[in-house]
């Protein structure tokens, strides 16, 4: 299971409650906290709160699973574009992300 860190804040988000009361949660659940680099504190998700964060980024509204076919599916006509020409030897014309899209 990946580690999943937040601040308070985010945390706060997170959890739709204050940024002091998502620090006084993280105290409760005894939860690993770091002062990091750009001197804030991160608190490591546990495995329950690593779920419920998974869960909540299934639910967005965009389709992910669709958006990565497209990106193959776009890349496979990129480099068919690029293949080389076995007529005459030579490789084909690149043409920009935009082109591709608008031809499918």
């Amino acid at each position: 299971m990946p580690q999943i860190w937040m601040t308070y804040d985010e945390l706060a988000t997170f959890c739709e409650c204050s940024s002091s009361e998502a620090r006084l949660r993280a105290i409760h659940l005894s939860l690993d906290r770091r002062r990091s680099r750009d001197g804030a504190t991160r608190v490591k998700l546990d495995l329950a709160l690593t779920a419920k964060f998974f869960a909540s980024v299934r639910e967005l509204d965009f389709d992910l699973d669709s958006a990565i076919e497209a990106l193959q599916a776009a890349h496979r006509q990129m480099a068919e574009l690029l293949a080389p020409n076995e007529v005459n030897g030579r490789r084909g014309v690149a043409l920009s992300p935009r082109t591709v899209l608008k031809r499918c």
